[in-house]
């Protein structure tokens, strides 16, 4: 009597195979996230000593000496011209040179971490000249967002909307055509950079102004984000939610810069911040919320970018399903010699069905 049980061996395999997924995030997660965060040291903090004639060049020497490659230091020769370096974030801090006050110019939005790192340096320095160090804040954040890691968390929501809807879209939305896709990623994506702007303006109250701004960022990265995912999903199938895992939460979360400045982590994750997705998004918040629109068209480039690779990805997937299709037609139409009685194969509709149950159920495990 026959059933329809899986022989053991096969299914053991085939639950061996999907857990293979949820360990390789288990993995990629503990190497991201402890690679980057756990130990942040300086690497090449760029800061500034402010003072006049060789005094001043001595005492950047001996600091540079003493602190190698953790600091970048240059030299300036007033005041005004050290707050507008932090201020343009240049520097991460500048530290002006006096007998009896010396003062450390930080912008705490810029970052937090890297202003108390700052602080920690410079500290010990005033001390050993025999003065206490004043420091002053020429950028702070918000009353409602005091470390200003708010943007890091607003980026963590919008990331998660994004890149889960390409499950729904991939799986569910399968039978659609990839026109019909393409149009829910934007109307997705509209939503998830509307739920953005609430929780950044009349929720948490961490942008007090350019609320359009931030809704026109979130809409970009999050397009971007989706476009990928629907796109890779053609050529992925139920890979698709590790390989969105891996470039938006293990490699994107890490360099975004929310939590530690590249200079405060490793060569890699400092060199991926440079062009990452949530590296710009994070930034063209900051330059929109606090520093005046500085530097918001490098960040606008970046994450246009990352939209156009989404819609070059999503028209090779349109044209890679076409053509699918079109193989598939010839296959039902050729004639076969096969007997009648004997089991059928499932037919591409029928695996695509199964293939994309298998994933959805992959998504509400994760």
């Amino acid at each position: 009597m026959s059933g329809s049980t899986p022989a053991p061996a096969p299914a053991l395999r085939h639950v061996l195979t999907h857990l293979l997924t949820p360990l390789l995030m288990c993995l990629g997660m503990g190497l991201a996230y402890m690679g980057a965060f756990v130990q942040p040291e300086p690497h090449h903090l760029p800061v500034a000593v402010v003072g006049e004639g060789p005094k001043a060049l001595v005492f950047a020497q001996t600091v540079k000496n003493d602190a190698g490659d953790a600091l970048d230091i240059r030299t300036l020769t007033d005041r005004a011209a050290a707050i507008d370096e932090v201020k343009d974030r240049r520097v991460t801090a500048a530290y002006v040179l006096s007998d009896t006050r010396p003062e450390l110019i930080v912008a705490t939005a810029a970052s937090d971490t890297g202003a108390t790192v700052a602080q920690k340096i410079f500290t010990p320095v005033a001390a050993g000249q025999g003065a206490p160090l004043k420091v002053t804040d020429v950028v702070p954040t918000s009353a409602d967002d005091p470390t200003g890691q708010g943007l890091f968390f607003l980026l963590v929501a919008i990331s998660i909307g994004s890149y889960a809807s390409v499950a729904v879209l991939g799986g569910a939305g399968a039978a659609l055509r990839m026109r019909g896709r393409a149009l829910l990623v934007v109307a997705v994506s509209g939503a998830v950079s509307v739920i953005g702007a609430l929780l950044a303006g009349p929720v948490f109250h961490l942008a007090h102004h350019g609320l359009a701004g931030v809704w026109g960022l979130s809409w970009l990265y999050s397009a971007g984000i989706l476009f990928i995912g629907v796109g890779l999903h053609t050529f992925l199938k139920r890979w698709t939610t590790l390989a969105m895992m891996v470039l938006f939460v293990m490699l994107n979360f890490t360099s975004s810069g929310g939590l530690f400045r590249p200079e405060l982590q490793n060569g890699f994750f400092g060199s991926l911040n440079a062009f990452w997705n949530g590296a710009g998004y994070i930034e063209g918040l900051r330059g929109l919320v606090y520093f005046g629109n500085d530097g918001l068209s490098r960040q606008l480039t970046t994450l246009a970018l990352w939209l156009l690779l989404g819609l070059l990805l999503t028209g090779a997937a349109a044209l890679t399903e076409h053509r699918r299709t079109a193989a598939a037609a010839v296959a039902v139409t050729a004639p076969t010699l096969a007997d009648p009685g004997a089991p059928q194969r499932p037919t591409r509709e029928e695996e695509k069905e199964n293939e994309d149950e298998e994933e959805m159920e992959e998504v509400v495990a994760v």
